[in-house]
């Protein structure tokens, strides 16, 4: 497909500064206090977190490609007018938005433009023209989307991204179609979509997520959230690495929990794990559980075994925070695997291993939906209902209502097998697709159920849709405009993040000196 060479210059992003501490990783949490000298297992959690500024962020690259075909016609083509008129007005001259409709052909509306108020003027123009007609073709939309940001001239410090909206099924297979390394977004709108070939796209690109847009709904409240995390995207390429400990012969086994949805990739002969994220929106976080099988010791009294390394990085970092040694106590006798005594590390380990267990469930559960087996159905969603139930946690409320919401929420869309096909199945490919990215998606309950992965910014555009939606002559304030009432709220928040990255590495060097100091002395 020919490449496209067209794209504005736009103005430079806010991140001119240092980008170090911009992504930080807390120390690993455990599953067990301890384990025993004989064969045992263990996990642990790496977490990883974007810092909650978004005052330094990188700038978008935005193909919205629109399904515009026959069926796209009345409330449906007025919705998404509306949604993108809202984008058009959050984009500031840093960022850029091309339009690619599809029916039964693709074509492409404009080149990448940057976003001033004189382009802004035009792409309103052009998305108030849009009119609906003809087929489905969603395969040439998404090609041709690419082929706008694979012929980009400037790229440096930008991160590429489609928001793809289909209502309906589509000739060819677009599922043949590779991302590369572009975030793919995807909205199924209404009753009569392919939701299932819609996840697969987002699911194979880097980061990308499915949300579903019932009958009824409005376009714009799924579209505002996502753009509330592009227009603070703090870092991309960001990925973490774990490397076993394969010398001091603790380590049989290391692999990572499934439930993780990311390109992850493990080499063959040193058992490096290489885990690549995407990109981060600002108070953006991504767990990840590591399963460690342990040999039989040599040892006979207690003492730490270092089982792995983790260490993340980022585009733009120059300043790595130190690896994060993975290690866990081996002795004669270990604690008792009691998860009513377990302390706030083991709690945290628990409450991701029951987030995981629950998309698990809801995936099970929709797959039984799927063959007609409701009733099996809505009996895995009461047990997933009594696991939530049955845990304590330290951050206690937030996820066990969510938790709790989303299982009432598809247990209600389970009362019928009509009423499943309609409005459960797409919400739960869309909370899989979350849970699985740890990342938002629309499921039509906007406002109503609060995501756990809803950020700060995420929540305040939502709010910002609907006052447009109820008023679109009332002005939308600008993504700058966002910056500048976040800094105002927190003045210091755009200098916590390199300073808890110099201090902790203060720290780690003045705890290396100790120990030379102290091993020093025994001599």
């Amino acid at each position: 497909m020919a490449l496209f060479h067209d794209d504005e210059k736009p103005s430079s992003p806010n991140n001119a500064g240092s980008k170090d501490g911009l992504v930080t990783m807390a120390i690993p949490a455990y599953s067990r206090k301890d384990v025993g000298l004989t064969k045992d297992t263990v996990t642990a959690m790496v977490e990883i977190s974007a810092t909650s500024s978004a005052a330094m962020r990188e700038g978008l690259d935005l193909v919205a490609v629109l399904d515009v075909s026959g069926s796209m016609g009345g409330d449906k083509i007025q919705s998404v007018k509306k949604a993108l008129q809202f984008v058009i007005m959050k984009l500031t001259p840093v960022d850029r938005l091309s339009i690619v409709t599809f029916d039964s052909t693709a074509r492409s509306l404009n080149p990448l433009r940057s976003m001033t108020q004189a382009a802004q003027t035009d792409l309103k123009a052009i998305v108030n023209r849009l009119a609906a007609g003809g087929g489905t073709d969603i395969k040439a939309g998404l090609d041709l989307g690419l082929a706008v940001l694979g012929g980009r001239v400037h790229t440096e410090s930008r991160t590429p991204n489609i928001f793809l909206m289909s209502d309906g099924q589509t000739s060819g297979d677009p599922r043949q179609v590779n991302p590369g390394e572009v975030a793919v977004y995807t909205f199924g709108f209404g009753a009569g979509t392919d939701h299932k070939l819609l996840s697969d796209l987002a699911k194979k690109s880097t980061g990308g997520t499915y949300s579903a847009v019932p009958d009824g709904t409005n376009l714009s409240a799924p579209f505002s959230q996502l753009l509330g995390g592009l227009l603070t995207v703090v870092a991309q390429d960001v990925q973490l690495t774990l490397e076993p400990n394969n010398a001091d012969g603790d380590l049989d086994k290391m692999t990572v929990a499934p439930g993780t949805d990311y390109t992850t990739t493990t080499d063959g002969k040193s058992g490096l794990i290489t885990i690549k994220f995407g990109t981060l929106f600002s108070g953006e976080a991504r767990k990840v559980a590591v399963n460690f099988t342990l040999r039989d010791s040599d040892e006979t009294e207690e003492y730490d075994a270092t089982l792995a390394e983790a260490r993340h990085s980022y585009a733009g970092q120059k300043t790595r925070q130190p690896p994060e040694n993975i290690l866990i106590v081996r002795t004669p006798n270990p604690s008792p695997a009691d998860p009513s005594s377990a302390g706030a590390s083991q709690r945290t380990v628990q409450a991701e291993e029951l987030r995981r267990l629950h998309a698990n469930t809801i995936g099970a559960a929709s797959l039984l939906a799927d063959a007609e087996k409701l009733a099996e159905a809505r009996d895995k969603i009461m047990d997933a209902q009594n696991a939530v139930e049955d845990i304590m946690l330290d951050d206690g409320e937030r996820m066990i209502n969510a938790l709790r919401a989303e299982l009432l929420q598809l247990l209600t869309f389970m009362e019928s097998q009509a009423l499943y096909n309609e409005r459960g199945h797409p919400y739960a490919l869309a909370t899989i697709a979350s849970h699985g990215r740890q990342r938002t998606a629309g499921r039509g309950d906007e406002g109503e159920v609060i995501s756990l992965y809803v950020t700060p910014r995420m929540i305040a555009y939502l709010e910002q849709a609907k006052r447009f939606e109820e008023n679109p002559e009332e002005p939308v304030p600008t993504a700058d405009d966002d910056v500048e009432e976040e800094i105002k709220n927190d003045p210091f928040g755009t200098i916590a993040a390199p300073l808890a990255l110099y201090l902790d590495t203060a720290i780690q060097a003045l705890q290396s000196i100790k120990k030379v100091l102290a091993g020093a002395s025994k001599r």
